[in-house]
């Protein structure tokens, strides 16, 4: 079943990548005329965007890319372009 919810809803929702990492918090919706573009979600501190950044204070995340919406967003790791397994796994 589909559930609905509105854009107002998603502002400060905190995102988390598919592997669990921390990603960042919701700013704002990117519309077009009929549909969700994409999201731009804020680099928090201590965040998983903020390290892989450094000072950018953001990205847009392509609807895309949007695994799923609840109380958190769960977005693909493919949402960081340079992302890499083998670094995430050095950190631990």
């Amino acid at each position: 079943m589909l559930k609905l919810k509105k854009i107002s809803e998603a502002y400060d929702m905190k995102v988390f990548t598919d592997i669990g990492d921390y990603f960042g918090d919701v700013e704002e919706a990117v519309l077009t005329a009929t549909k969700v573009h994409g999201w731009r979600v804020r680099a928090t501190k201590n965040s998983f965007l903020s390290k892989v950044l450094g000072s950018a204070k953001g990205v847009v995340v392509p609807h895309t890319l949007v695994k799923s919406m609840g109380d958190v967003m769960i977005i693909s790791k493919a949402a960081v372009p340079n992302y890499s397994g083998d670094e995430a796994a050095a950190e631990e």
